[in-house]
């Protein structure tokens, strides 16, 4: 529960999903009436109706983020240890011995980022729909789902327990499939849907199992009860074995949420949704879930160093693979996806050399510089009538400023150029790589130096062939470009400054900037502290060796940028060449490592429908054969027993009849039933004894 003198905001904090529960709410259930037109996929005309859903579905996200807000604005007044603060509503479930959980919620440093993430970019993107969606079918039925997600992301990172969060958790994987699959009619975006859906709930039964697990160790569920406890304790290696398991399950299920390797092949075709439904769910929402997830139990994982470590490697692997796809792509919103999943790798990449704020950070900033990416590709998409092959645009720059502009910004700031957002936050987890127990992460510091060079490459080739060389446009689109009106734009200016200045909360230390200055490492710090390492927190490597590093990242990201603009800006031939050169190469790259036709032919046409099959095979020989046996074995027993009833027993009986009959004859011949022929055989009974005796 919360005292009573803490601020109107942090003691309503439950208020907070309520806003975007009620729009969706509204237009779940009330949306078809007030827009007839969109819901029968009729969007000529807009009605009242139409202009309301407008107003309301933005702005009850918009209201949520002004809670959020004065929320975190009356959390930072309070002193560092007094930085969390829970709000039970209700005792939720309760089952035998200790297990329960609160219809809780929790306010610290670390889901107050979370919250203003949500809000203020899910506002922003909201608003953008407007725009993006106002002709489209199912304009209510669009917002409906986008309320919902927002109310179950907010579910997600306020809950105070782990078996609320499961239920955030759910509700996004569920508000994913229904806006992945928006456009239902196409059965690319159905089957998106489903892929999403089901890869997963792999990961989700791994989660779940890994709460049932730590529930078992420490019989609780509730986060601060499970940091309090996990802090002071002293344990075996036994112990420690079972929290390596535990912290595995959580990790999975993050892989699966958060798009890591082998879970990540939903993300891209995830594309097949409208493109808001690209920049909120899978650049600044959803698929951080995961890393949120992670960094949430970082009390957990640094008592599990093998898990640790796996973190980092999958992290680091995830990062360049995906990277390296992107380099050779050619739908626009592709290009972007394969770059979600790297820069949550580079997330993952943090958490597993123990800097969790470092994940976070370039969470926070990645939901800026990637959501203005996304919804300046759909912007682009707009203006060239729905096209999303970047090979049938170019010279766009002059066409559509305002949109080349915000995304030359939000390129810049994922190459990581100096004083960017993107720069701030990348270059803190090579430096947290690099200097991380003793260099004993240098070749993941290495991996991650080569994916930051992709980035800024396949960024700048995206550049590139979008806005500048010759247009490559289709004639009979190339009249119709436009600039997008104002309430797309203007949500692209405001993440465009948000990629500039939303980094400066996280200068590295090596700048000496002054105490006072806001520092997002000093706001977390109560979250990821940790009493039993902190006897390992030492200085590794000196300024010297980090503004070295520093500028080595710098020069990678110039050089990919300068790559990327030779190759396809001034010698559009020579990047032909290239390709031929190395077909082989790019074949691969293009088909994504073939993962998903090796998962197709492992999975779904190897162990679904082959496996399918085969328990079809299995029952059709084994299980019918077996019940037709049965049935040919009863029956061929049923004419033995007949057979033996008829002849043998039957037989038998009759036999002992006709024996009985046959030796009745003598009998019968001498018992006459007449009194003289009783007398007679009396008689000569008589005369036969009385002979015996006189002639023996």
């Amino acid at each position: 529960m919360v005292s009573g003198d803490l601020g109107f905001f942090l003691r309503h904090i439950w208020l907070i999903p309520l806003f975007p529960l009620f729009g969706a709410v509204l237009m779940l259930l009330f949306g078809r009436r007030l827009d007839p037109q969109h819901a029968h996929g009729h969007a000529h005309g807009r009605g009242a109706g139409h202009g309301l859903i407008s107003l309301l579905c933005p702005g009850m996200v918009g209201a949520a983020f002004v809670f959020s807000l004065g929320a975190v604005v009356q959390l930072a007044a309070l002193a560092p240890a007094d930085r969390s603060v829970e709000v039970v509503v209700f005792q939720w479930l309760t089952g035998s011995g200790k297990f329960h959980a609160d219809w809780g919620f929790l306010l610290d440093p670390l889901s107050s980022v979370m919250i203003l993430v949500v809000t203020g970019v899910g506002f922003l993107i909201h608003v953008y729909s407007v725009g993006y969606m106002g002709h489209q079918g199912g304009y209510y039925r669009f917002f409906g789902y986008l309320n919902l997600f927002v109310f179950f992301m907010l579910m997600l990172v306020l809950a105070n327990n782990y078996v609320l969060l499961f239920v955030g958790w759910e509700g996004v994987g569920l508000c994913s499939y229904l806006l992945i699959g928006f456009y239902f009619h196409r059965k690319s975006a159905s089957d998106a849907g489903n892929k999403a859906f089901l890869v997963n709930r792999i990961g989700d039964a791994a989660f779940l199992l890994g709460i049932l697990l730590l529930f078992a160790a420490l019989g609780t569920a509730q986060f601060t009860e499970i940091t309090r406890i996990l802090r002071i304790g002293d344990y075996s290696a036994d112990t420690q074995q079972y929290f390596n398991l535990t912290a595995l399950c959580l990790f999975i299920g993050a892989c699966g949420k958060s798009a890591q390797l082998p879970l990540y092949v939903w993300l891209p075709d995830a594309m097949e949704g409208p493109t808001p439904v690209s920049a909120l769910i899978h650049a600044a929402t959803m698929v951080t879930a995961g890393v949120y997830m992670v960094a949430r139990s970082n009390a957990l994982f640094v008592l599990a160093p093998e898990t640790m470590g796996l973190v980092a490697v999958i992290g680091a692997a995830t990062a360049i693979f995906a990277a390296s796809i992107g380099l050779v792509q050619n739908d626009i919103k592709r290009v972007l996806a394969y770059s979600t999943v790297s820069q949550l790798g580079y997330m993952f990449l943090a958490c597993g050399v123990g800097a969790f704020w470092v994940g976070i950070f370039h969470l926070y900033t990645h939901a800026f510089f990637k959501a203005l990416l996304f919804l300046g590709s759909g912007s682009v998409i707009h203006a060239l009538s729905g096209e999303q092959d970047m090979r049938k645009m170019g010279a766009l720059k002059d066409k559509i400023p305002w949109t080349f502009r915000t995304m030359f910004v939000g390129a810049l700031a994922i190459a990581g150029i100096p004083g960017l957002a993107g720069f701030f936050s990348k270059d803190e987890i090579l430096w947290q790589t690099w200097s991380s127990q003793d260099g004993a992460h240098r070749f993941l510091y290495d991996v991650g130096l080569v994916t930051a060079a992709f980035t800024a490459f396949y960024m700048w080739r995206l550049m590139n062939l979008t806005f500048y060389g010759r247009s490559r446009v289709a004639p009979d689109v190339a009249h119709r470009i436009h600039e997008s009106p104002p309430v797309m734009t203007l949500p692209l200016g405001l993440l465009a400054a948000g990629s500039v200045v939303a980094g400066w909360i996280g200068i590295p230390k090596v700048f000496h900037f002054p105490e006072s200055w806001p520092s997002l490492e000093h706001w977390l710090s109560p979250v990821f502290a940790n009493p039993v390492a902190e006897t390992a927190a030492t200085e590794h490597s000196s300024a010297a060796a980090e503004w070295g590093l520093m500028a080595l990242s710098v020069a990678i990201a110039l050089g990919g940028i300068w790559l990327a603009r030779r190759l396809y800006h001034h010698k559009p031939e020579a990047a032909d060449a290239l390709e031929r050169r190395f077909r082989p190469v790019h074949t691969l790259l293009y088909n994504k490592y073939y993962v998903d036709e090796l998962y197709n032919a492992l999975f779904v046409n190897g162990l679904a429908k082959g496996g399918g099959t085969a328990l079809g095979r299995f029952d059709a020989v084994i299980i019918d054969g077996g019940v037709d046996g049965a049935g040919w074995m009863t029956r061929f027993t049923s004419t033995v027993s007949i057979w033996w009833d008829t002849w043998i027993i039957d037989g038998a009986v009759r036999l002992g009849s006709f024996l009985v009959k046959f030796s009745s004859y003598p009998v019968r011949i001498l018992q006459t039933g007449l009194v003289q022929g009783s007398a007679l055989f009396i008689v000569l009974g008589v005369i036969l004894i009385f002979g015996y005796y006189l002639w023996g």
